[in-house]
């Protein structure tokens, strides 16, 4: 019964933590969280040039797992494209715009 009263505290102290996060960290810009998703992206591109490297030189046997990462790079990539376009389209719109 100790036990459980112990880990209710050690659970009690996590939600504390998380819930005065706000307080002890800045809050990102929306440049932070671009850079951070284009960070993603990158890493995903980089991991699926890795796996098919790894592929050709025989380190991977499963072409699946290849496959799978080549394919989420891509649709990163595309993903990370519209949005560039559906910014840059907002942006004229704003920018056409007459006072």
């Amino acid at each position: 019964m100790i036990n459980g009263i112990q880990s209710i505290s050690a659970v009690d102290q996590v939600g504390n933590r998380f819930l005065n996060k706000t307080e002890t960290t800045k809050q990102s810009s929306f440049g932070d969280m671009l850079q951070t998703a284009f960070d993603k992206v990158n890493e995903a591109q980089l991991h699926g040039e890795e796996m098919t490297t790894k592929l050709v030189t025989g380190e991977v046997e499963n072409l699946h797992d290849v496959l799978i990462a080549t394919e989420k790079a891509s649709i990163a990539l595309q993903l990370t494209v519209q949005v560039r376009d559906k910014a840059i389209e907002a942006y004229q719109e704003v920018m056409r715009m007459q006072i």
